[in-house]
């Protein structure tokens, strides 16, 4: 490791704000998607199997919206327990995460 790397600031890698708005919205029309797809092609007789799905989505909707919040707050991409910052793959991967991977393990 060079003597720049071990003095790097944490904070430096992260996603830019056009970054995560971009990612953020991406992920909230392909949920929009989903449950538009959902509630048109609903079969009958489906009605239970269609609240979990439609559940699932919107609890997804409020993480973007929080996310989203977050971003606006100026405390996107740290974490909601421990206040470190989330690494910036993970926020590729789910750009509404909350918390880092080890803070998500200790809450599930």
């Amino acid at each position: 490791m060079s003597p720049e790397a071990a003095h790097a600031d944490p904070r430096a890698e992260r996603l830019t704000a056009h970054d995560a708005r971009g990612r953020l919205a991406h992920e909230r029309h392909s949920r929009l998607t989903q449950l538009a797809a959902i509630e048109e092609s609903a079969p009958p007789g489906t009605d239970a199997l269609l609240a979990v799905q439609t559940r699932a989505i919107r609890q997804v909707l409020a993480e973007i919206d929080a996310a989203v919040a977050r971003l606006d707050a100026g405390t996107y991409g740290d974490c909601g327990r421990c206040a470190k910052p989330v690494p910036v793959e993970r926020l590729e991967i789910l750009p509404y995460a909350r918390c880092c991977v080890g803070c998500q393990e200790r809450t599930v």
